[in-house]
């Protein structure tokens, strides 16, 4: 199989906001449940030559922190290591949404 452009699925609110529930039932309070990343370091991502895609990896920052890592990926399902690499992205708690059903 071969990337297109067009992986993932559109789910419904009421999928999504289960699924995030069920995941903060797993973690401490006070524990990082989202990132958010800027649209432009996403767009330096995806506007890169033959990239279909970005794929995220879970890390653990030098803090010790969960991060997430995302890079660039081919029609051919690699990663363009060589292009760009966003990291950093901004934690939740401390940079959330109001209360919606994705985080209450």
């Amino acid at each position: 199989m071969s990337f297109n452009g067009n992986e993932g699925a559109v789910v419904s609110l009421t999928d999504a906001s289960r699924w995030t529930a069920n995941y903060r039932k797993t973690i401490y309070e006070g524990d990082i449940f989202a990132l958010f990343a800027g649209r432009e370091k996403l767009l330096q991502i995806l506007n890169q030559e033959d990239c279909m895609g970005i794929r995220f990896y879970f890390g653990i920052g030098d803090d010790g922190k969960p991060n997430l890592v995302a890079v660039g990926a081919d029609a051919n399902e690699n990663d363009m290591e060589q292009g760009v690499i966003v990291e950093n992205f901004f934690p939740c708690p401390y940079h959330c949404s109001t209360a919606n059903p994705l985080n209450k």
